[in-house]
């Protein structure tokens, strides 16, 4: 797997442009650009950096399923909140989400 290949997708995929990437993390654009087309090799500071405004984990970032989906900010906030709730009202949350959908 290619590290650099799959930021790229990942940040094209939720619509970041280098330039905001370089922006959040203080990385310049031109190490950002050099990372996804293979030419560095980033340290895991740079790429704990690089994946916080992307929203998602080093564990996403490695996982090399193609059927992997990365989670927006409200679907986390979901899944922690359904995380926090009594079985009956997971129960129910479910429920109610098989009716909206």
């Amino acid at each position: 797997m290619n590290v650099g290949n799959k930021l790229r997708f990942i940040r094209e995929t939720k619509k970041i442009s280098i330039y905001k990437l370089s922006k959040d993390t203080g990385i310049s654009q031109n190490h950002i650009s050099s990372i996804e087309l293979g030419k560095r090799q980033p340290t895991v500071e740079t790429l704990s950096r690089l994946i916080e405004p992307l929203g998602i984990t080093l564990a996403e970032l490695f996982n090399e399923s193609d059927e992997v989906m990365f989670p927006t900010q409200e679907e986390r906030m979901l899944l922690e909140n359904f995380r926090c709730l009594p079985k009956d009202k997971a129960a129910a949350l479910l429920n109610l989400s098989e009716l909206l959908r």
